[in-house]
C-alpha cells in the first residue's frame, strides 16, 4: 500500500512539473505575441484551485493530473469583438502561431537540459561497469571476470547503467558489436559480440543476463537466516567469503554454483571467511531444499547491499556541456527507439502508460535526488518529442497544418481540420490503449 501511494504521489509531482513547464512555454510566447490567454490549467476537469491574475488570465489546478492546457482567445471557438480581434490567436501571422505552438515542446527540451545540469551538479551515484562473471555468448566472445566495460559500439560506458542502455540498443540492432574493455591486468582489449548469430535468443529488457554478464558483486554476507546451515556454522553478517571447499571465491554469484558442484549428503565443506580483517576457517553443512520444483543446496545467506562506487558529478560550469551531451544522447536514444518500434526491431511493449510511469517515478525517487532528476529529464524529453510527432491534436499536428499553410498560402480548410482531428484522436486512443495494456501486463509479471 505504501508503494501504491508513493507511486501516485510521485506521478502527480512528475506530471505537475512537466505539464506546468510545457504549458508555460505556450503561455509565455503567446503573451509576447500579443495573444490574450483566457485560462492556464494544470490538469483536466473541475478545478480544485483557481484565481484570476492581473493580466486577466484564469490560473487553475484541476482534479485529473494527466495533462493541462492553455486556452487562448480564438474566433473559431468564441465570438470576438472587433476591438479585441488583434488579441485573437487565429488573427496572428502563421510564423507567430508556429512560435506559440512550438514553445511547449521547446520548454520541455530546455527543462530536460536544466534537470540534467542539476543532476550532474548534485552527482548521480551508480556502479562501475565491472564484470563479476561471464558465461554463455559473453564467455565465448572472450569476456572475463574483472573486465571493465569502457565503450559498447563506440558509445562510452562510464557506469553499469550506461553499459546496460548501450547493450540493450546493440541487442535490438542485432549486429556484431565491438566492446572495448580494460582487463583486470590493466590492458585494453576489444571483444566482439556476435549478436547477429542465427537462433540467438536475446531481449532488450535483460541484456546483461541474456548475454551472460553479471555485476562484480562482492561475496559479503548481508543476512544470515535463523536455523540455516550458515547460522549453525557461525557465519555472521559482514563476513566476506574467500573460499568454499578449497575453491577461491571472488564474487557472490560464484557461491551458489560452487555449492551445487561441491556439496554432498552429510558432507561438511571448508569455508574460509574474512571477519574484522582476520581470516577464519569454518565448516558448513549445506541444506538441501526445494526451489522452483528442483532440489538445490543452500547456505541460508543473503548478500550485503552493493555499495555504489561510481559518481557522475561535475562542477557548475563543466556540467553545462555534460548536460548538453547527455541531452543529445537521450534524444538519439528516444528517436532510435521510436524508429525501431516502427520498423519492428524493438517490441511495442516498450510503450508505457501512467501506471508504469508512476512505478518508475517512485523507484527513481527512492534511489535519491539525482536519479529522480534523471527520470524527470527523460520524461520531459519524451514529452517534447511525442508532442512534435505530426499527429493532429498534438502540437506537431498543428505545426504540420501551419507548414501546409505556408506552402499553399492559405489555412487548411475546415473539413481537413475536422478529418485530422478524428484521425488524431483515433491514433491517440490506440496508443493509450496499448500503453494501458502493457501496464497491466507488467503488473502481472
Amino acid at each position: 500500500m505504501t508503494e501504491f501511494f508513493g507511486s501516485v504521489w510521485w506521478l502527480i509531482v512528475s506530471l505537475g512539473i512537466l505539464v506546468t513547464f510545457h504549458e508555460f512555454g505556450h503561455y509565455w510566447v503567446a503573451r509576447r505575441c500579443g495573444v490574450r490567454v483566457l485560462r492556464f490549467s494544470v490538469g483536466f476537469g473541475k478545478p480544485i484551485w483557481k484565481r484570476i491574475g492581473r493580466d486577466g488570465t484564469e490560473y487553475a489546478v484541476a482534479w485529473i493530473p494527466l495533462g493541462g492546457y492553455v486556452k487562448m482567445l480564438d474566433e473559431r471557438e468564441v465570438e470576438v469583438a472587433p476591438s479585441e480581434r488583434h488579441e485573437s490567436f487565429n488573427a496572428k501571422s502563421v510564423y507567430q502561431r508556429i512560435a506559440i505552438v512550438a514553445a511547449g515542446p521547446i520548454a520541455n527540451l530546455l527543462l530536460c537540459i536544466a534537470l540534467l545540469w542539476l543532476m550532474f551538479v548534485v552527482g548521480k551515484p551508480d556502479f562501475q561497469p565491472d564484470i563479476g562473471r561471464a558465461e554463455g555468448i559473453a564467455a565465448e566472445a572472450g569476456f572475463q571476470a574483472g573486465d571493465r566495460l569502457l565503450d559498447v559500439g563506440g558509445r562510452q560506458t562510464r557506469t553499469w547503467s550506461e553499459a546496460g542502455i548501450a547493450l540493450a540498443t546493440a541487442v535490438m540492432d542485432r549486429e556484431p558489436t565491438a566492446v572495448r574493455v580494460r582487463t583486470a591486468d590493466g590492458d585494453e582489449r576489444v571483444r566482439m559480440l556476435p549478436l547477429d548469430r542465427p537462433g540467438l535468443v536475446l531481449s532488450e529488457e535483460r541484456p546483461f543476463s541474456d548475454l551472460g554478464l553479471s555485476l562484480a558483486w562482492p561475496a559479503v554476507i548481508g543476512e544470515v537466516s535463523p536455523g540455516s546451515a550458515a547460522n549453525a556454522a557461525g557465519l555472521r553478517a559482514g563476513d566476506r567469503i574467500l573460499s568454499l571447499g578449497g575453491r577461491p571465491v571472488q564474487t557472490y554469484d560464484q557461491v551458489s554454483p560452487l555449492l551445487q558442484e561441491l556439496a554432498g549428503q552429510d558432507r561438511p565443506l571448508a569455508l574460509q571467511v574474512e571477519r574484522d580483517g582476520r581470516r577464519q576457517m569454518l565448516e558448513v553443512r549445506p541444506q538441501r531444499v526445494e526451489r522452483e520444483g528442483a532440489m538445490v543446496w543452500q547456505l541460508g545467506v543473503l548478500p550485503a547491499a552493493l555499495e555504489q562506487d561510481a559518481l557522475l558529478r561535475f562542477g557548475p560550469l563543466a556540467a553545462v556541456p555534460a548536460a548538453l551531451a547527455e541531452t543529445r544522447q537521450m534524444t538519439s536514444d528516444v528517436l532510435g527507439m521510436l524508429w525501431r518500434m516502427v520498423s519492428g526491431q524493438a517490441s511495442l511493449k516498450n510503450i508505457s502508460g501512467p501506471i508504469t510511469i508512476a512505478r518508475v517515478a517512485n523507484g527513481s525517487a527512492g534511489l535519491g535526488p539525482a536519479w529522480f532528476l534523471n527520470f524527470l529529464a527523460i520524461l520531459s524529453l519524451s514529452l517534447c518529442i511525442m508532442n512534435l510527432l505530426p499527429i493532429p491534436v498534438l502540437d506537431g499536428g498543428h505545426l504540420l497544418y501551419y507548414l501546409i499553410e505556408l506552402v499553399k498560402g492559405s489555412p487548411v480548410g475546415e473539413r481537413g481540420l475536422m478529418a485530422g482531428q478524428y484521425i488524431g484522436l483515433a491514433l491517440l486512443a490506440g496508443l493509450m490503449g496499448l500503453a494501458f495494456y502493457n501496464d497491466i501486463l507488467r503488473l502481472g509479471s
